[in-house]
């Protein structure tokens, strides 16, 4: 009864470094290759300049977190516009929340700019303005980083010999070396996260990672990978099997050789061999997102000067959309016909005017689509022309009168630049 249990078996060695020649040799391979081809981003210019290591933290943490589901070429210019307003740590920690929406508006996933900020009011007022020097002090003491933040943030920033895993690392990884079981379970994860910080280079470790994302995002990419010019193409068993078949002839038998191995493809999903490399890696079958439609009413009046003005409201602190301003919007019930839709949008309006709304003032103009990750949202857009004031009842959420050029200045989502 008090035997210990026996310890997990370690992986196969067809998927994981375990020769140090190799391993130098990759190393070697992939960061002469960065040095001539990385790609010339603010980030790193800073992160290479900075001699002061709280600024150069600060620094690589705003990319990090702006990059984490936005594209290099969008995050460019709202880094650029971020840190000549934000510098420091302590700069941002005295801004407004407001503020940080209006420069994220348009970054999407508006929650990790607010984090972002609450995090560095933690560091200003529970750490004297430093940062933590470790990936595991960054992860425990600042809300909002996770694994993959912090190891980017300690390896670029402190030169600590931490790996880090984001999804250009899964896809390079899985390619080098067949990992084929579903990439984002745990076993999967924990498996990658061994391997990148066996991997990681002892003495350019922040090069190291960024050239291991880079490969990823420019050469191993998901789709039609550009094998041929890999620095690291020896390297890779998926390229190898893709050049000289199953290792095994016997089709039932897994490729690395021990049956029921939880790394490789399941035997019911064969190598496509019209895929090759891009066999790997497996993804879970993805969730279909939630189909939502949403009233909206874009209310018009003429300004004191002749402009003419449009309400917007502040959306709930929590949520979707957290604190952004939008036009008056109500989600519906599906399949409401129009004249019902009218009804549902007119009483809500009349609640929050406080004054009898009549249908026939509400205009329909079209529908609008956007795509959030997880929701397929249908706004369907009225517009009503006021006469004069209304007063509104500031009870049920702050509201403003803006002008085009003002809306564009605000914390407004791109769906409801789309409405407008």
């Amino acid at each position: 009864a008090g035997l210990p249990a026996p310890a997990p078996a370690p992986p196969p060695a067809q998927h994981v470094f375990s020769d140090p020649a190799e391993i130098e040799a990759l190393r070697g391979n992939l960061l002469a290759w960065y040095d001539k081809c990385k790609r010339d981003l603010p980030w790193r210019t800073l992160a290479a300049t900075e001699p002061d290591a709280d600024r150069r933290a600060y620094a690589v943490w705003v990319s990090e977190v702006m990059l984490q589901q936005t594209q290099v070429a969008t995050v460019i210019s709202y880094y650029n516009r971020w840190m000549q307003k934000w510098p420091t740590l302590q700069a941002l920690a005295q801004a407004s929340l407001e503020e940080v929406n209006e420069l994220w508006a348009g970054l999407g996933y508006y929650s990790r700019g607010k984090r972002l900020q609450e995090a560095a009011r933690k560091v200003v007022s529970e750490l004297a303005g430093q940062m933590p020097r470790t990936a595991e002090d960054l992860q425990r003491l600042l809300p909002g980083v996770g694994r993959y933040t912090a190891g980017a943030i300690a390896s670029i920033s402190y030169r600590q010999a931490t790996g880090v895993v984001d999804g250009n690392v899964i896809r390079v990884l899985c390619r080098l070396r067949c990992i084929g079981a579903d990439s984002s379970s745990p076993a999967v994860v924990d498996q990658l996260w061994d391997m990148a910080n066996a991997l990681v280079d002892r003495s350019r470790p922040g090069d190291f990672n960024q050239a291991l994302m880079e490969l990823g995002a420019t050469v191993c990419v998901p789709k039609a990978p550009l094998c041929g010019e890999c620095p690291v193409k020896q390297h890779c068993r998926a390229r190898r099997r893709k050049l000289f078949g199953k290792p095994t002839p016997v089709p039932d038998v897994e490729d690395c050789g021990v049956g029921g191995c939880p790394l490789c493809p399941p035997a019911a999903e064969p190598w496509d061999s019209s895929l090759g490399v891009a066999n790997f890696p497996r993804k879970a079958a993805k969730k279909q997102p939630r189909v939502t439609r949403t009233a909206t009413c874009v209310l018009e009046r003429r300004g004191c000067h002749g402009a003419l003005e449009y309400l917007i409201v502040q959306r709930p602190s929590s949520g979707l959309l957290a604190g952004l301003w939008e036009f008056p919007s109500l989600p519906l019930s599906q399949g409401l016909q129009e004249e019902k839709q009218k009804e549902v949008l007119a009483d809500h309006l009349q609640a929050w005017m406080g004054q009898p709304m009549a249908t026939g003032g509400l205009r329909f103009i079209g529908e609008v689509t956007h795509i959030f990750s997880h929701i397929h949202q249908t706004y369907v857009v009225y517009s009503l022309p006021l006469d004069g004031d209304v007063t509104l009842d500031p009870a049920s959420s702050p509201s403003r009168w803006v002008t085009e050029e003002e809306f564009h200045a605000s914390a407004v989502s791109t769906a409801m630049k789309k409405v407008l």
